[in-house]
């Protein structure tokens, strides 16, 4: 692993100028694929930042972590109902922008919630955020109005990007046989909304391969694929849920459980399989939503969309909520094999779990193999809804992230095996005392920490990247933040900066540190070959005490570094 270079003194940061106010958008602008992208009006100091080559490090790091956001060089037109003339495309367009205004004139919210819509090439519905049950021919027009303004660009040769229509904007994504589409008044960048889609796409990909849904719409263009995903609306909807929130997601990496390094240790010694456990992939311990250790293979690393596809389906209501001790479900993780299935083991321990009370997870006794939907049986593939662990009415819900999970990935059919590996680890976790002073730590709070302990003033939250590691940490949320319409307002703020120093939405450089103050804070980011840093400071204090704020927090990062990161976990 490269040797990284220490963060430069605070004399030699470059403080920028406020931002000017941004522009104001027309009624109604339409981006597509062709045209420059948008610049964003900033003053700050830029220069390009080069990122790490790690090729042994336990996640992909920065140059492959991000979601796929490049879309296909061609689209099969015959999929594509073609509206040729320009009074159909004058019609579409004013009926959008007709509808935008009527919507945002009764949306007082701040922040309502985001719509999300997938459909096919052939405008049949695939799934969509918004409820239903009052507005069924609503929905259908606007499936409609989607799946045609769409066509109107890949009938020009060109593809629809956005629409912004005063302080709404709609991202679309293509990927054929697939079209999706978010409706956001959020403020964020585009570069954020379209990552949801891409995560949108990686979660259905996730129950429905890309070579099964490639073969299923080659032979039937009008195929509704509804049926493969009955039951596994579930854990889209929990993802779209994540993505509100996950500030992991935001940043392309891994959020990290605080602990002690040496049970740390102890903990990832005890999940090491030995020879005889074959097609081991990933062995990952998670508690309160972040991980805790994670044992992989010898030089392969993990993408972290993969791993928060992993951390999703084991915190996902099927699967906290059951009444089983554990699950065995097939998944595809589309960065490590688009094309096929491996198999997830996952079990929430409790400090007095005996081992004897593992069990899988299955339909009527059925072997969880060969539980799969009709038409996923003859193409190959399988169903989530099926394989998906059925959560009792009597038993109690039990709080996401409230309990230690683990989750075990194998190329491996045989549940029996894998889950006799897995009583033995958990064996050992309690013997060893590993997991109760897991859960003892948990109890006493003492995974979590919060700005005051760093006694920075002005200081009021942050996120720290490792860029070596791929991990960020992150504290509690405390006063003004303490609202969740305040940690929405921050997150965006947060994702506007990040958008900007990695030039996501088309700018023209990235940058290396910027500063923005609103009426209620002051939010800086900053990168440097070590790490990048956000920070939300007192709206008063000075732009030189920001500075140095933002050095004293990379210096506790540091001293706190074996604490608040993943490091030399085993491999096998």
């Amino acid at each position: 692993m490269p040797t990284t270079s220490p963060a430069p003194p605070p004399a030699r940061l470059a403080i920028p100028p406020p931002l000017r106010q941004s522009p104001s958008l027309s009624s109604l602008h339409v981006q597509s694929h062709a045209q420059t992208p948008p610049r964003t009006d900033i003053e700050s100091s830029s220069s390009s930042v080069a990122n790490l080559d790690l090729s042994d490090s336990i996640l992909i790091p920065e140059a492959d972590a991000e979601p796929d956001t490049g879309e296909p060089d061609t689209a099969a037109a015959s999929a594509h109902a073609p509206v040729a003339d320009a009074a159909s495309k004058k019609a579409l367009r004013d009926h959008l922008r007709r509808t935008l205004s009527n919507k945002e004139s009764h949306s007082a919210e701040a922040f309502p919630p985001r719509q999300y819509f997938v459909l096919t090439d052939a405008g049949k519905p695939v799934y969509t955020s918004r409820t239903i049950e009052r507005d069924v021919d609503g929905l259908a027009s606007t499936i409609g109005i989607i799946q045609a303004l769409i066509s109107v660009f890949l009938d020009d040769g060109d593809k629809l990007r956005c629409i912004n229509a005063g302080n709404t904007r709609i991202n679309f994504l293509i990927r054929s046989p697939l079209y999706y589409a978010c409706v956001s008044s959020w403020g964020e960048p585009e570069s954020v909304t379209r990552t949801h889609l891409e995560y949108l796409h990686l979660q259905i990909l996730s129950v429905v391969s890309a070579a099964q849904l490639r073969r299923l719409f080659e032979r039937r263009g009008n195929f509704d694929l509804r049926r493969l995903l009955n039951g596994a609306e579930v854990l889209i909807f929990s993802l779209l849920e994540r993505l509100q929130t996950d500030l992991a997601i935001s940043t392309s990496s891994l959020h990290c459980l605080k602990l002690e390094p040496t049970l740390r240790t102890r903990a990832a010694n005890a999940l090491v399989p030995s020879s005889k456990v074959k097609d081991m992939l990933y062995i990952i311990l998670v508690a309160q939503g972040r991980v805790i250790t994670l044992v992989r293979p010898r030089k392969h690393s993990i993408h972290p969309a993969d791993l928060h596809l992993l951390m999703n389906t084991a915190h996902s209501p099927s699967i906290v909520n059951s009444s089983a001790s554990a699950s065995w479900l097939p998944l595809c993780l589309p960065k490590f094999d688009p094309s096929g299935f491996v198999n997830a083991y996952i079990t929430f321990l409790q400090e007095d779990l005996k081992s004897n009370n593992a069990s899988i997870s299955t339909r009527g006794g059925e072997d969880p193999t060969e539980v799969r939907s009709s038409e996923a049986e003859h193409e190959g593939g399988m169903n989530a809804g099926d394989s998906s662990t059925k959560a009792s009415k009597r038993s109690p819900a039990r709080p996401v992230g409230s309990g230690v999970g683990l989750i075990c990935v194998s190329g491996n059919g045989d549940s029996d095996s894998i889950r006799t590996w897995c009583d033995a680890v958990t064996k050992r976790l309690t013997s060893e005392g590993t997991l109760g002073a897991i859960h003892n730590a948990i109890r006493t709070q003492a995974t979590e920490y919060s700005v005051s302990e760093l006694s920075i003033p002005g200081l009021r939250h942050f996120i720290y990247k490792s860029r070596s590691h791929v991990q960020i940490t992150v504290p509690t949320y405390e006063d003004p933040y303490d609202d969740s319409k305040e940690q929405q307002r921050l997150m965006t703020l947060y994702q506007t900066l990040h958008d900007a120093i990695h030039a996501k939405s088309g700018q023209n450089l990235s940058l290396k540190l910027q500063y923005i103050r609103t009426e209620r804070e002051g939010i800086m980011g900053w990168i440097t070959q070590p790490f990048e840093l956000y920070i939300a400071l007192s709206p008063w204090l000075p732009k030189s005490a920001a500075i140095g704020a933002a050095n004293a927090v990379a210096r506790w990062v540091k001293k706190e570094e074996s604490r608040l990161f993943l490091r030399d976990a085993p491999v096998f």
